[in-house]
């Protein structure tokens, strides 16, 4: 059982909304969570603080107190503040939201280049917008300018071949497995270069 008053537990106030209350905090899992949370290795985390793997180890093991030039080493290292290491991680509970969209169903909304499907649309409030599109588009002649929106976008090829327009890159020509994400304020357009029209997946993020 950990004591307030080993090495590596040290004491921090939290306010509770009506006293502050004071709350131990284990400085060694704080470290050892911060660096795993990161993927880096005992080494990676001593190179980045500028520490040696053995002082690294024994502060995570709670077999040293560090002194504060070894605590404004390890904060840049790993590029946080020296009081977020003795600030706990703030919890967020799970929100349980989840939305089934089947082959067979989404909003359809049809343009004269684009079939699209809105997938998870019984959902409010999305930080992102997946949609399924069948790409009618043979032709740049066939839009009327760039598609330009906020965001960022990931494109999918589900079938077909595509051929993907870009207002600062080479056209690139993309097949079924073949993915793409791009910052969606830059201009882009898609069009068609198999027989039947292709089937892509868009996901859009939502500023």
């Amino acid at each position: 059982m950990t004591r307030a008053d080993d090495p590596g537990v040290l004491k921090i106030m939290r306010n509770s909304g009506t006293d502050d209350v004071a709350r131990p905090i284990d400085l060694a899992q704080r470290v050892r969570e911060l660096r795993k949370s990161r993927g880096w290795t005992l080494e990676q985390a001593a190179t980045a603080a500028g520490l040696a793997r053995s002082t690294l180890s024994k502060i995570e093991n709670g077999q040293m107190s560090p002194t504060y030039d070894a605590l404004k080493k390890l904060a840049q290292g790993l590029e946080i503040t020296v009081p977020q290491l003795f600030t706990p991680p703030v919890q967020h509970p799970a929100s349980g939201r989840m939305a089934v969209t089947r082959a067979d169903e989404g909003t359809a909304q049809p343009t004269p280049t684009y079939d699209h499907r809105l997938l998870a649309g019984q959902l409010s409030q999305k930080k992102m917008l997946p949609y399924q599109a069948r790409v009618r588009a043979r032709d740049m002649a066939d839009f009327g300018g760039w598609v330009r929106h906020g965001g960022e976008e990931f494109l999918y090829v589900l079938t077909g071949e595509i051929r993907l327009y870009t207002e600062f890159y080479a056209p690139i020509d993309m097949r079924r497995g073949d993915s793409a994400y791009y910052d969606a304020s830059m201009g882009h357009n898609v069009i068609s270069l198999s027989r039947e029209d292709a089937q892509i997946l868009w996901v859009t993020s939502l500023e």
